[in-house]
């Protein structure tokens, strides 16, 4: 079994030269801490059922932190927030492994689907500070998402370079490119909006 706290904490160490310790982080990290009670409130929400507990958990976190995380969000191992105040990660999305997200980023729903809403990200991917990411979208692996860029029910391909609003292709597989983004993967519901 992954042991997703110290993972968490090995993330911070990995991409943030300013900690400078374990305790410093324990002690002064207010996004390990989003993450750490999210890890606690996830586990109560998904595995035990527990209701209202782990939404209080995570209202506890928010305030703290100023990070705001569903319960019912799933999130990889190695996850860093890199000043988190104003981070929003909804219900349905889901976060692979060793991602890295700055302030204000938006991993939100249009209001327009029912059952999966928010983003899925994939592993390795950065999205810079301000960054707002809408529906049931899929970012691929080792994709990059510049500051301010605004995604919505478009797909990102892995290994690309997103900048913009609206956000399109500037480096795909390491090579310079100015290409729209692909529509997202979902079906159009009746009304003909995505």
């Amino acid at each position: 079994m992954r042991l997703y706290g110290i993972e968490d904490l090995r993330a911070i160490r990995r991409n943030d030269p300013a900690a400078k310790n374990i305790i410093e982080i324990l002690l002064c990290y207010t996004t390990w801490h989003a993450i750490f009670l999210y890890r606690i409130a996830h586990f109560l929400h998904t595995y035990l059922h527990i209701p209202v507990l782990p939404r209080l958990i995570s209202v506890i976190a928010h305030f703290w932190s100023g990070v705001e995380i569903h319960p019912g969000a799933r999130i990889g191992h190695g996850f860093f927030i890199d000043h988190g105040t104003g981070v929003v990660i909804g219900e349905t999305a889901e976060i692979g492994d060793n991602c890295v997200f700055f302030h204000g980023v938006t991993l939100g729903g249009t209001g327009h689907h029912h059952d999966k809403r928010h983003p899925t990200i994939g592993n390795n991917v950065l999205i810079g500070a301000g960054a707002t990411l809408l529906g049931p979208i899929i970012v691929g692996d080792n994709a990059k998402i510049g500051a301010t860029t605004v995604i919505i029910n478009r797909d990102v391909p892995a290994n690309c370079t997103v900048v913009g609003t609206p956000g399109r292709i500037v480096k795909r597989d390491g090579n310079c490119v100015h290409e729209p983004l692909p529509l997202a993967h979902y079906k159009h519901n009746d009304e003909g909006e995505c």
